[in-house]
């Protein structure tokens, strides 16, 4: 699939080439379900020009063009794409140069490519038009990308276009708007989210049950700022391995200081401030911190991808003997977490050495055993995502799956060789002598922002009642009922309730409630006041009747609590 999806975003090309004489080549990679290619075009592309495009490339298919590969050298290159700008900064940077012809159209590929276009099955679609800087920096020209999809058959292209339909309803972009959550304003900056009442009533929801989750599971809650001075991120090796996704510096008191990417070092200076016992150890410490990480503008993708996120951190210190058991339990932890929210259907992945890394492959090979016994001991199914881990260890990833059957990253439990050695952390064991301690990274929903994205997504808006930002309408059919209402919402003053008194139809105000996405609405009318009752809508089933509010209250405690 990989070889078609690839071949086939070389004979898009091959159509804007035939269609748009002019053109200039960017890049043309597979991605997950597709393909896109950039374009430096005179003129800007309209969604009008995709099918035009498609018809070309359908021509094209039914010749029976072949894919031939060939190596040639950096001269004969830099000769043959003479015209071809962003090729010719590509070439420059390659060892080895590999180009692939098919009939008229020739690129700079190192490939696979299927041999002939008879290979490929007329299951492809153009899906968007979207601007794209060249290698994703905005300071290069901006290009026009076309993203496009390729299946082995027909009902698989359209069931994923049926499923791509059904995500656009689902941007949580969209809902966050419609629901009135948050919002992302150019003039504060780009991918720093602004967070409305509501949506930081959701941020609250999480965060305080994240908290009291973690204090339950023995975990201590560390708080930690936003700026450290250069040396600090010297020591943890981080304007070494992650300077360009760093903001600052910027001077305080003729001192450098750069604003945090992640946690990590202060939690280090915090283990570092008094010496360390055996008998001290495991420490779990966890933060809800908020960092900052300079992402090109061309990747921001919502709350997905931002520059400001709040990452639920946690750090595990522990002796070589309790590695084990730390990990089985925060892998626990991470998998109880997620059901919570509603997830249970995930994959599992054990990520192993890359290619860059820190570390003895003695240490490597240990701490990857030990990855693997815990998800024997849990049973749990995995694949090995093969020099997937972090420079500095291996690591287990848990990807999520939504009502969508998408996978989303969330939780991690990674293994740290590099800072502990880096801040020279010790700790003394049962013979008094100074020992390297285990350190293990550890998030369970990635960042508070991303998992508020996925969530809106995964439940369309519609949010659990427990998370809902307002779980409950009270409304007044009109003014001459607005004193009971007021009493009724002052009676349910535990929950999220909102009382809507404003001089507007009865039928509006449901209307409203209903796009909101409210779980619950209460009517007050004559009939509930003289019968000292409640109306009661259900977001999902509608209207439920007439009912004492105490029987309301045993449906939504029960609610609550599940």
């Amino acid at each position: 699939m990989e070889k078609i999806r690839h071949s086939i975003s070389h004979i898009m090309a091959h159509a804007v080439k035939d269609i748009f004489k002019d053109v200039k080549f960017g890049i043309g990679p597979i991605i997950e379900n597709g393909f896109y290619y950039d374009f430096d075009l005179k003129r800007t592309l309209t969604p009008e020009d995709l099918p035009k495009i498609e018809k070309r490339m359908k021509e094209l298919l039914k010749q029976n063009i072949e894919f031939k590969k060939k190596s040639i050298s950096k001269t004969e290159a830099k000769k043959l794409f003479k015209n071809q700008p962003y090729k010719l900064e590509l070439i420059n940077d390659l060892k080895t140069i590999t180009i692939y012809s098919s009939g008229e159209f020739t690129d700079l590929c190192a490939g696979p490519h299927v041999k002939s276009t008879k290979e490929i099955p007329n299951a492809f679609k153009l899906l968007k038009i979207a601007g794209a800087y060249w290698k994703g920096d905005e300071k290069n020209p901006m290009l026009q990308r076309i993203y496009g999809t390729a299946f082995k058959t027909e009902k698989e292209l359209k069931d994923y276009l049926e499923q791509q339909k059904e995500a656009e309803k689902r941007d949580h972009r969209l809902l966050g708007k419609n629901l009135d959550l948050f919002h992302i304003d150019e003039e504060v900056g780009p991918g720093l989210v602004l967070w409305h009442p509501k949506g930081a009533m959701l941020v609250r929801t999480i965060e305080d049950f994240w908290i009291k989750e973690h204090i339950k599971n023995n975990y201590d809650i560390l708080k930690t700022p936003h700026i450290g001075r250069k040396k600090l991120w010297q020591t943890s090796g981080h304007t070494d391995f992650y300077k360009e996704n760093m903001f600052g510096p910027m001077e305080v008191e003729g001192d450098e200081y750069l604003i945090k990417p992640m946690n990590c070092p202060f939690a280090m200076k915090i283990y570092k401030e008094k010496l360390r016992s055996y008998r001290d150890l495991p420490l779990r410490w966890g933060e809800l911190g908020t960092v900052y990480r300079y992402e090109r503008s061309g990747v921001l993708h919502g709350l997905t991808r931002v520059r400001g996120f709040t990452q639920d951190d946690a750090h595990i210190i522990c002796t070589p003997d309790q590695l084990e058991n730390e990990i089985l339990e925060a892998t626990k932890f991470g998998i109880r977490i997620l059901k919570t929210f509603g997830f249970k259907n995930y994959k599992i992945y054990l990520a192993t050495k890359p290619e860059k890394s820190v570390g003895t492959d003695k240490n490597w090979g240990k701490a990857t055993k030990t990855l693997k016994d815990v998800l024997k001991k849990l049973k749990l199914d995995y694949e090995v995502d093969p020099e997937g881990g972090v420079f500095y260890g291996p690591k287990i990833d848990i990807k999520i799956k939504d009502s969508l059957n998408r996978e989303w990253q969330c939780t991690t439990v990674q293994f740290d060789f590099n800072l502990p050695e880096r801040f020279n952390m010790t700790y003394i064991d049962k013979k008094g002598t100074k020992q390297r301690p285990y350190m293990v990274h550890r998030a369970l929903l990635g960042s508070i922002e991303r998992f508020i994205g996925v969530l809106l997504e995964h439940y369309a808006g519609a949010l659990p009642f427990w998370l809902s930002p307002i779980q409950i309408n009270v409304l007044p059919i009109s003014r001459t009922h607005r004193k009971y209402a007021k009493e009724i919402a002052e009676q349910l003053k535990d929950f999220r309730v909102e009382l809507k008194d404003q001089d507007e139809t009865l039928g509006k105000k449901i209307r409203e409630a209903e796009l909101q996405k409210i779980p619950y609405v209460i009517i007050i009318g004559d009939k509930e006041i003289k019968a000292k009752s409640i109306s009661v809508r259900d977001r999902k089933k509608g209207d439920i009747g007439s009912m004492k509010l105490d029987k309301f209250l045993e449906i939504i405690i029960n609610k609550n609590n599940n």
